[in-house]
Protein backbone atom coordinates (compact mmCIF):
# COMPACT_ATOMS: atom_id res chain seq x y z
CA UNK A 1 0.00 0.00 0.00
CA UNK A 2 1.62 3.49 -1.00
CA UNK A 3 2.12 6.10 1.51
CA UNK A 4 -0.28 9.16 1.69
CA UNK A 5 0.66 12.62 0.80
CA UNK A 6 -1.57 13.56 4.05
CA UNK A 7 0.85 11.39 6.78
CA UNK A 8 4.06 12.80 4.47
CA UNK A 9 2.95 16.26 5.05
CA UNK A 10 2.10 15.65 8.69
CA UNK A 11 5.84 14.21 9.28
CA UNK A 12 7.49 16.91 7.82
CA UNK A 13 4.81 19.51 10.16
CA UNK A 14 6.67 17.05 12.82
CA UNK A 15 10.15 17.70 11.33
CA UNK A 16 9.25 21.24 10.92
CA UNK A 17 12.09 22.67 13.62
CA UNK A 18 14.67 20.70 11.88
CA UNK A 19 16.47 22.58 8.83
CA UNK A 20 17.54 21.00 5.81
CA UNK A 21 15.24 18.26 5.76
CA UNK A 22 14.23 17.46 2.26
CA UNK A 23 12.03 14.17 1.26
CA UNK A 24 12.30 12.32 -2.42
CA UNK A 25 9.09 9.56 -3.64
CA UNK A 26 10.63 6.67 -4.57
CA UNK A 27 8.09 3.87 -5.95
CA UNK A 28 4.57 5.00 -3.46
CA UNK A 29 6.58 5.65 -0.74
CA UNK A 30 9.07 8.39 0.44
CA UNK A 31 12.82 8.85 1.67
CA UNK A 32 13.32 11.14 4.21
CA UNK A 33 17.32 13.02 4.12
CA UNK A 34 18.43 15.31 6.66
CA UNK A 35 21.07 17.81 5.66
CA UNK A 36 21.33 15.47 2.48
CA UNK A 37 21.86 12.65 4.03
CA UNK A 38 19.04 9.54 4.06
CA UNK A 39 17.72 9.27 7.68
CA UNK A 40 14.63 7.24 7.14
CA UNK A 41 11.52 6.86 5.14
CA UNK A 42 7.27 7.01 5.13
CA UNK A 43 6.81 3.19 4.09
CA UNK A 44 2.93 1.62 4.36
CA UNK A 45 2.12 5.41 6.36
CA UNK A 46 4.73 4.32 8.82
CA UNK A 47 8.21 6.03 9.89
CA UNK A 48 10.55 4.46 9.78
CA UNK A 49 14.47 5.32 10.38
CA UNK A 50 17.99 3.95 9.92
CA UNK A 51 19.32 2.74 13.25
CA UNK A 52 22.22 4.99 13.65
CA UNK A 53 24.28 5.24 16.72
CA UNK A 54 21.95 8.75 17.91
CA UNK A 55 18.44 7.23 17.27
CA UNK A 56 19.14 4.00 19.47
CA UNK A 57 18.95 5.03 22.85
CA UNK A 58 15.79 6.84 21.91
CA UNK A 59 14.28 4.21 19.93
CA UNK A 60 15.69 1.48 22.10
CA UNK A 61 12.30 0.20 22.90
CA UNK A 62 11.11 0.58 19.12
CA UNK A 63 10.25 -2.57 16.91
CA UNK A 64 11.94 -3.17 13.87
CA UNK A 65 10.13 -3.72 10.53
CA UNK A 66 11.36 -3.88 7.16
CA UNK A 67 10.52 -1.27 4.68
CA UNK A 68 9.76 -3.41 2.10
CA UNK A 69 11.28 -6.92 1.14
CA UNK A 70 15.13 -7.53 0.31
CA UNK A 71 15.86 -3.83 2.47
CA UNK A 72 17.54 -3.99 6.03
CA UNK A 73 15.56 -3.58 8.98
CA UNK A 74 14.67 -0.37 10.40
CA UNK A 75 13.70 1.26 13.89
CA UNK A 76 9.08 2.17 13.89
CA UNK A 77 8.90 5.76 15.40
CA UNK A 78 5.91 4.78 17.16
CA UNK A 79 5.49 8.44 18.97
CA UNK A 80 5.01 10.53 16.04
CA UNK A 81 2.72 13.03 17.84
CA UNK A 82 5.45 14.24 20.01
CA UNK A 83 6.96 17.15 17.88
CA UNK A 84 9.87 17.38 20.37
CA UNK A 85 10.73 14.10 19.73
CA UNK A 86 11.84 14.34 16.27
CA UNK A 87 15.12 16.45 17.40
CA UNK A 88 16.75 13.34 19.40
CA UNK A 89 16.00 10.87 17.13
CA UNK A 90 16.67 12.76 13.59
Amino acid sequence: MPSSKEYLNFILEQLSDLKDITYKPMMGEFLIYYRGKLVGGIYDDRLLVKPVRSAQPYLSQAEWSLPYEGAKEMLIVDNVDDKLYFDRII
